[in-house]
């Protein structure tokens, strides 16, 4: 599927980039301001988010750029990565690496394929269902039956998080809506840029104003104002991008509260994966933001209530 690039597009990416290079101007005055202790630690780690920020803006846009194809292959790598952090953090054993090689290399890119073909019937239900069944079965011949139940069921919650919910988000792309036809790919640039400024609004929110903290065993630098400060922000953002959606004002407002609040959950049980592993973050690989799964937690939560919401009432 080619995706227009009209002038509605052109403003969208146009504010994403007035955006970075104003974060990017602020940084750095703040870094010469700074003398140290932990305001500076703040700023540096700031500009480290800043900088990541701008490569995973520019790869983003160009798999805008290719189409669905190239949308769907960004995130198909994406899941690939996050499923491989997911199963480093939560290790397995040499019984389950022919699973393993199933999951990787034959689960995950059948489940893009269906989404670039469209196959929504199959799409909805290869991982929970067949996946899912598939998984212990591969597993059992083995003949390792040492903590059987729990290896298993990290290979599945694995799958469902990284590669299931994580496909909603190009599928966006392929959804028939009436009188939005070539458009689609302005929808998933709404969805990924209100999630996301949703994550960065809670941080900034957080930082200038947070006192109570939400969960500090989990995630300790969420705090109620953090919270409440990101989503509603986020959430008038998205009222007004209304224009570049099939959405109505009130509408895009709505939708864009529903994933703001799923990603904030998600970001939070992720959070309590890492806790219960005992690491700060599920990888290095994008300085400022840890690993992929750190920076798209949010989104394995909020991309399949966003398409299935959408599909539900606008298709």
């Amino acid at each position: 599927m080619n995706m227009k690039i009209d002038t509605e597009t052109l403003w969208l990416v146009g504010g994403v980039l007035a955006l970075l290079v104003g974060a990017t101007v602020v940084g750095q005055f703040l870094r010469t301001r700074m003398r140290g202790g932990e305001g500076l630690k703040t700023v540096q780690n700031l500009n480290a988010r800043i900088k990541a920020w701008w490569m995973m803006v520019a790869v983003f846009g160009l798999a805008m750029m290719t189409g669905g194809i190239g949308s769907v292959i960004l995130f198909g790598l994406t899941s690939f990565l996050a499923l491989r952090e997911f199963i480093t953090l939560t290790p397995t054993k040499a019984g389950d690496h022919r699973t393993l090689f199933w999951v990787f290399f034959v689960i995950t890119p059948l489940q893009y394929w269906l989404v670039a073909t469209g196959w929504y019937g199959l799409f909805a239900i290869m991982i929970p269902v067949y996946a899912f069944l598939f998984v212990p079965i591969r597993s059992v011949l083995g003949g390792d039956c040492d903590r059987f139940l729990e290896r298993t069921a990290k290979i599945q919650w694995g799958l469902m998080v990284c590669v299931y919910c994580v496909s909603h988000a190009p599928a966006i792309i392929f959804l028939g809506i009436p009188g939005y036809e070539g458009q689609n790919g302005k929808l998933l640039f709404f969805f990924v840029l209100v999630v996301q400024i949703s994550d960065v609004l809670q941080y900034v929110w957080g930082k200038t104003l947070g006192r109570n903290k939400i969960a500090p065993n989990i995630s300790p630098n969420k705090t109620w104002e953090g919270f409440l400060g990101g989503i509603t922000t986020a959430t008038l953002i998205g009222a007004g991008l209304w224009w570049a959606t099939p959405f109505t004002p009130l509408q895009s407002a709505g939708m864009s509260l529903a994933i703001t609040l799923m990603g904030f959950a998600g970001g939070l049980v992720m959070s309590a994966i890492k806790r219960d592993r005992g690491v700060k973050d599920y990888g290095t690989v994008i300085e400022g933001h840890g690993g992929v799964m750190d920076r798209i937690d949010s989104i394995c939560f909020a991309a399949p209530v966003f398409f299935h919401l959408t599909r539900y009432f606008f298709t």
